[in-house]
This record gives structure tokens, sequence and C-alpha cells, in this order.
């Protein structure tokens, strides 16, 4: 007779190293309060890591001016470029791109379901809105957001910087190109990586993105935006 196999291995009532070692009936409740307490830690850290502005630190490291100060007051690469040139600029976009890619990819290696990369990803994405060491006033989030798509799906991360560099190309304006990548990403990881939180994340992400450069928005309508 064919015995069912649990998904680790071991047939229904088979005791696992630690029923053995610990046969207290609130073991299943205890390892799933400390797995939520180690979720909470990563998206916790997430939010630390997207507070780490790049733009910030890149220019009080390279004796610049802290960008909220001066062109657009956004500390972000476009007003480092600005500010400061071509290489601080590289440096915030590297800087803020990566800090969106490390705690995804730390959740994802760890092996977490997609609802924890999710919010992992969000996460990392509002601190660099709303960073905690630099008054709760971020950048908008656009190198951010790519860092965090692309890890949660790399065929979306790649769709929204093919779109921006089009746009850009085409334009000549970085943030139209944001606004149509941003608008877009939804629709790509719905078509590419249709998981519903990766998903609604990206929903959640691109309203923000919108709503971050409303300021921008103004000026295309009054054809003042460069």
């Amino acid at each position: 007779m064919r015995r069912e196999v649990t998904r680790f291995g071991r047939p229904p009532g088979f005791p696992t190293p630690i029923k053995a070692a610990f046969p207290s009936k609130g073991v299943c409740d205890n390892a799933r309060m400390i797995e939520y307490l180690v979720v909470g830690i990563i998206i916790f850290a997430a939010y630390l890591a997207g507070s780490l502005s790049a733009a910030i630190i890149s220019c009080k490291l390279m004796g610049l001016p802290d960008p909220r100060t001066l062109g657009s007051g956004n500390p972000g690469a476009t007003n480092v470029l600005r500010v400061g040139g071509k290489k601080a600029a590289i440096i915030t976009l590297l800087g803020d791109a990566i800090k969106g890619v490390i705690p995804v990819l730390t959740a994802q290696l760890i092996g977490f379901e997609p609802w924890v990369l999710a919010l992992t990803a969000l996460a990392a994405f509002l601190g660099h809105l709303y960073p905690v060491f630099f008054q709760f006033r971020g950048g908008k989030g656009v190198a951010t957001a790519f860092g965090v798509l692309v890890v949660l799906a790399w065929p979306v991360g790649l769709a929204v910087l093919a779109s921006w560099l089009l746009v850009a190309k085409l334009t000549k304006i970085s943030s139209l190109a944001a606004l149509v990548a941003a608008s877009l990403s939804p629709i790509y990881m719905g078509w590419l990586q249709p998981e519903p939180t990766f998903v609604a994340t990206a929903g959640i992400i691109s309203v923000l993105l919108v709503w971050r450069h409303r300021s921008n928005i103004q000026k295309l309508l009054a054809g003042t935006e460069d």
C-alpha cells in the first residue's frame, strides 16, 4: 500500500527532528511566531535600507551641497546631476537601485513566500520616499522602484527600464519617462509575472511614483518641464 508523503518527505504522523526533541504541542505555534518575527525584522530592515539616501550621502562624502537645498530640492539622481555632475549622479542612481535590490534578494534567498517579498519590496521603496534618517524627506523613488521590481520579476524590471529609456530618448524629459514607465509597471507585472501580491505591489509603487511627480506633471501640462 502506497503511503502518503508530506512536503517534507515524511509520512503523516512521522515525528520531525524538532517534534522528536520538543514534543510539546505548542512547538508549531512557537515556530510560527519565530517565522513572523523574522519576517518583521526583514521588512523593518528593508525600510531602514531604503532610508539610506544615496544622494545625500554621496554628496556629503564628495563635498557637494545637500541636493535638498539646490535645484529641484529632490534627493535623487536627476537633481544630483544638476548640482554635482555625472559621477555623483551615477553613484546616486546605483546606490538607490541597490538598496532596493538587496532586501528583496535577501528575502528571496531565504525562501520567503511571495507576500513577504512583496512587503519587503514595498518597505524598501517607502524607506526611500520617507527616510527615517533624513526627517522623512526622501526622493521620488524611480531607481529604488526599479531595484525592487527587477528582483521580484526581472523581465518586468527590464521592460520598465526599456520603457524609460525609450521615452527619455524620444522626449529628453526624465520625469515624463519615469511617469510612463511607472504607469506601465503594473501592466507588465500582470502580464509577465501575474502573482497577485506582486501585481498589487507594482500598482501601489506606480501610484506613489505618480503622486511624488505631481509637481512635474503640473510643469508638463504647463510646458515648462525640462
